[in-house]
């Protein structure tokens, strides 16, 4: 599954992504970033407040950024000076959705296209900290960057966010993201499959929808489900408080 065929992202999903190495010339180096002339992206004539010069700033191996990066360059920014030819892309990379954040009216950034979405993504091995007021690395899927995104796994992919469902052990809860479940009368622990779906959009669900979760929970666990999700991206799942429910 391409960027083009892949419409919607949410929280959790695990994406390979890469972008083809494209020719980029170097405007300035700097203590702990080397300014490229990036070579997608357009300046926003209409924008008020922020204007763009052009460059993208890449860190530096000494920089404290360089890790949070997804682009990088060949020769390698260690070895660029102002005015050096180079390439900018991303090699084939895993990463997970922390979350997805949506604009309207499209967010004002000082470069075309303006988005309308951004994907907040995690790098193999970083796992979300719900206390950290900046974390993850914003991707476009729409805009003019050659990004390409295949959907590794989607954890409950036969899921909908807000579905309220029945548990084997007689518990109601309703589904937020793979590792966000929230049961009805308040208490702990995570839902025994299988599962009966009981509602979808605030309405009962069609047969079709019903039988898909029947069949998908008939084997399997909510432990499994998470574990796979493990292996692939490295991290842990956070950790989520609720309210008692009323």
């Amino acid at each position: 599954m391409t960027g083009e065929a892949l419409q919607d992202f949410r929280a959790g999903d695990v994406l390979r992504i890469s972008c083809p190495f494209t020719d980029a010339t170097v405007s300035a180096v700097h203590a702990y970033s080397v300014s490229l002339r990036w070579p997608w992206w357009q300046v926003d004539p209409d924008s008020d407040f922020i204007h763009w010069n052009g460059d993208v700033a890449l860190p530096r191996a000494s920089s404290m950024d360089r890790e949070r990066e997804f682009f990088t360059s060949i020769p390698d920014t260690d070895a660029l000076a102002a005015g050096d030819r180079c390439e900018v892309g991303i090699p084939p990379t895993i990463v997970h959705v922390m979350s997805v954040e949506r604009f309207d009216p499209p967010l004002e950034t000082g470069r075309l296209p303006r988005p309308h979405r951004h994907v907040v993504i995690l790098h193999y091995g970083e796992s979300e900290n719900p206390d950290a007021e900046f974390q993850g690395y914003s991707i476009d899927p729409d805009d003019d960057q050659p990004i390409a995104i295949d959907l590794v796994f989607r954890p409950y992919a036969f899921l909908c966010p807000d579905d309220e469902l029945a548990d084997a052990a007689g518990r109601a809860w309703r589904f937020i993201a793979p590792w966000d479940w929230r049961p009805f009368d308040g208490g702990a622990g995570t839902p025994v499959w299988p599962l009966t779906l009981l509602y979808r959009d605030g309405a009962e669900p069609t047969s079709t929808s019903l039988n898909a979760v029947t069949k998908a929970t008939s084997t399997g666990s909510h432990a499994e489900q998470l574990a796979r999700w493990r292996r692939l991206t490295g991290a842990r799942p956070p950790e989520r408080i609720h309210p008692a429910s009323t």
